[in-house]
Parts: C-alpha cells; structure tokens; sequence
C-alpha cells in the first residue's frame, strides 16, 4: 500500500503504451455488485473469495485472457498471492516487480491518495499489511512470497523521477536479454 505500484503503472502505460489490467478495479466493480462497503476489508473478503470459489490465480488469470487479445505489453496490477504469480509465469514471458518503500512514506502517500480503501489511520495500515502479508491459504493474500519470487524489487522511498529512471533500467535490462 502506497509504495509506488501505481506509479509504475502510470509509466507503463503513458510512456511504454502498456494495456493496464487492475484487481482493485475488478474487485471494486465486485464489491458493488455484493452491495458491500467499499472498503479494505470487502476488497480482501472477494478476492478471497472469488478466489476459493474458482481458483488462486482466478482474477489474475481473466486478464490474461484479456491481455492475449492485445498486441502489446500488458502490466496486471497488483499479484497478492503466490498462485497468481505462479500461474503468470506459467503461461510464458512474465515479469514479476515487487515495490516497496518504508512504511511511514508509504503511509503518507496514501494518505495524500485518498483514495476509498485509503482513510484509515497508521496502526490500521500496519495492521492490514500484517494481515497480508503472510498467509499459508493459497487463496488469501502472501505479499511477503509475491516479493521473494519478483523478478525485480523496486525499493521506492524518493521521488516519481527516481523511480521512474529505475523502472526504464528494468526495461532496457530486459530488452537486451
């Protein structure tokens, strides 16, 4: 939360001409279709879900069925699970990027978001990276392995430029492989 995930997507998508696909979009659409809160709490409760309903890397694998209709590069945000991740890799040439930044930064970025999952206060954030950040239930949220198996680790704690200079690095290392 708030490390920069939708900064580089940003990038991607204005200056590379990636497609951009998001679970928090999905799942918000989802979330009003239930008729729940739209909050942190119902956007972890339908993936969960959606995702012991179907399959672990459910939501992530309907866009790649959307992103294969493209031509071009498609950037899924934002991969929560190890089956996600697993499942992406599988299917051939996928990157996995990790982001992340210290958490006090990372709190005052959502805060200046805003966004509907985004007011709450700094022991409920901690708390609700806790609470993602380790599961052992393939269909609940492990950000902690999702990191351990990114191909790339952006650690984000300066400006959108800096950032935005180590993801073009990325790139240009993956073109020349």
């Amino acid at each position: 939360m708030g490390a920069g995930k939708g900064t580089i997507v940003d990038y991607l998508v204005k200056e590379k001409g990636f497609t951009h696909f998001s679970v928090r979009v999905y799942l918000l659409e989802e979330i009003r279709k239930r008729e729940l809160p739209e909050n942190r709490d119902s956007m972890v409760i339908v993936a969960n879900d959606l995702r012991k309903s179907n399959s672990p890397s459910f939501i992530t694998d309907q866009f790649y069925k959307q992103s294969i209709q493209h031509s071009q590069n498609a950037i899924i945000e934002s991969i929560r699970t190890p089956g996600e991740a697993e499942s992406l890799k599988a299917k051939g040439e996928f990157y996995l990027f990790a982001v992340d930044a210290d958490p006090r930064i990372r709190y005052e970025r959502i805060k200046l978001r805003n966004s509907e999952t985004d007011q709450i206060d700094f022991n409920t954030f901690i708390a609700n990276e806790k609470r993602e950040m380790t599961a052992t239930d393939p269909n609940k949220q492990n950000l902690k392995k999702c990191r351990e198996m990114a191909d790339f680790l952006f650690v984000n704690n300066g400006s959108i430029k800096e950032l935005n200079k180590k993801v073009e690095a990325v790139l240009n290392k993956i073109e020349s492989d």
